[in-house]
């Protein structure tokens, strides 16, 4: 066994650890799945077998999927902010997350379907957010205000005002 990272985030699954990991696998780069555990006893959310954890990452970042019951849920008090270079790259990652079962929110913010909440952050808009000229600032945080998935052409287009 290898040693775990100091911080690990661990993030509560109603059963979904393995598919959720294996998504985020498949559509993030730096990421994978190191391992899957097996419940060594019945327990109150699963059986003798059962997937139990998962060790994970997601970009870089060490996770452990815990296939807890439905006692918790995810809410937007957690999410994964995701920096996009480009308007291509922005769509891919919102499309794989909403494509596959999850929920469009307002200003970038999006679900996949086990609940886990997504920012899907274009540089462009951080960028415009800080600008040093209040006046732009404004007008590309009404416009992004105004979103589902951000664009990064109408946040630019805001800034020339």
């Amino acid at each position: 066994m290898s040693t775990p990272a100091k911080n690990t985030i661990c993030l509560w699954y109603d059963g979904g650890a393995e598919e959720a990991a294996r998504f985020y696998a498949e559509t993030f780069p730096d990421s994978s799945v190191q391992a899957v555990h097996r419940a060594p006893a019945d327990n109150p959310s699963s059986k003798d077998g059962d997937v139990l954890t998962v060790d994970f990452t997601v970009m870089g970042i060490p996770c452990l999927g815990l296939n807890g019951g439905s006692t918790f849920t995810q809410s937007e008090a957690f999410s994964f902010q995701v920096a996009t270079d480009d308007q291509a790259e922005t769509d891919r990652y919102w499309n794989a997350i909403v494509g596959n079962g999850g929920q469009e929110s307002m200003c970038g913010w999006c679900k996949d379907k086990w609940g886990v909440s997504w920012q899907i952050t274009p540089v462009a808009m951080t960028k415009a957010f800080t600008n040093p000229d209040p006046a732009i600032a404004k007008r590309a945080f009404e416009a992004m205000m105004e979103m589902k998935k951000i664009d990064i052409a109408t946040i630019e287009a805001a800034c020339r005002g």
